[in-house]
């Protein structure tokens, strides 16, 4: 089974990090849901969230892809986790996924991790992009890199996460089952 961890903290945008939970699990991945410095936080529209369990207790675990969600204050938040940016990093270097959507991918520009690669965001976050190509598409994946530029593509987002773990054929399966 894929194993996947999807970040919450204080200011994130719902949207985008309910999705990917939502469209992940429905794929037949095992996500957890952690939350960044406590089980309970509040997103950027005042959604209180429960997470599985807290981010420094996964920590120690091994997952498939990492993803973060976007939203302000919450990307800020998400960048300044030491667990949270070891855990990206991790990934990354053991050529796991890593995913983040909107200001999210502000954090992989700034940890180093977009130098070379395509990549998108919310505008106005590109200057945060260091190194990238930036192309301003809704969802980029290069190699094992996939971002997206905001909420209104949070279902795109969250069926190339799906693609990405799963294959095409499956992705196009929750395509057709939670739009068509």
């Amino acid at each position: 089974m894929k194993k996947v961890v999807v970040f919450f903290a204080d200011g994130t945008e719902e949207i985008e990090a309910l999705t990917p939970v939502d469209i992940l699990r429905r794929a037949g991945a095992d996500v957890t849901f952690a939350g960044v410095g406590k089980t309970e936080c509040t997103g950027s529209h005042g959604i209180k969230i429960t997470a599985d369990k807290t981010a420094r207790e996964c920590a120690d675990e091994d997952f498939d892809m990492v993803v973060l969600p976007g939203g302000m204050p919450g990307t800020i938040n998400l960048g300044k986790d030491a667990d949270v940016c070891g855990m990206v990093k991790k990934a990354h270097d053991s050529e796991k996924f890593i995913a983040a959507i909107c200001a999210a991918p502000s954090v992989f520009g700034e940890m180093g991790l977009l130098a070379g690669k395509k990549a998108t965001c919310y505008p106005g976050f590109e200057k945060n992009l260091l190194g990238a190509e930036v192309t301003g598409e809704r969802v980029v994946r290069d190699g094992n890199i996939i971002t997206s530029r905001g909420a209104g593509a949070a279902i795109d987002f969250a069926l190339m996460l799906v693609s990405c773990l799963f294959g095409e054929e499956r992705s196009e399966e929750i395509r057709k089952a939670v739009i068509a």
